[in-house]
């Protein structure tokens, strides 16, 4: 079972590679070869995903009998909603101190280094959500 999920896996692989060198390749290809070359990958893409759902789902099953004890969905809830809010939090921090940056940049671009620093700073919400889910998780 696991050499056929590792083989599914390497093909997979092979397709996005493969259809990443013919899009991006410096040569000249028609539209029509590289439409059907990404027809041809995905007829192979989508029974290979559709393989390892079914081989998945008994392993899927077999895990939700060893499911954690019925007190802890809450922490893992919590757990989810720091990393997922803080994301989103950060997401929004970034947009906002991007758009500055980029417009004081334009007009003074020594201060670069300076907004490199509140860059980072926006997107250490992120972290922060984190290591918080990773604290509740341990707690469980």
């Amino acid at each position: 079972m696991e050499k056929l999920m590792i083989l599914s896996i390497l093909a997979l692989v092979a397709i996005f590679a493969s259809t990443g060198y013919v899009i991006l390749s410096k040569q000249k290809k028609s539209q029509k070869f590289i439409k059907a070359f990404i027809r041809l990958n995905l007829i192979i893409f989508v029974p290979v995903i559709v393989f390892g759902v079914i081989t998945l789902v008994p392993e899927i099953t077999r895990a939700a009998t060893n499911a954690p004890q019925q007190g802890s969905g809450l922490g893992f809830l919590a757990a989810g909603l720091s990393t997922g809010l803080a994301s989103i939090g950060a997401g929004l921090a970034v947009s906002q101190v991007g758009a500055a940056a980029i417009g004081a940049i334009s007009e003074d671009s020594s201060i670069l280094g300076k907004t490199m620093i509140y860059l980072g700073l926006a997107e250490g919400i992120a972290i922060y959500g984190l290591i918080i889910s990773i604290m509740i998780l341990g707690r469980l």
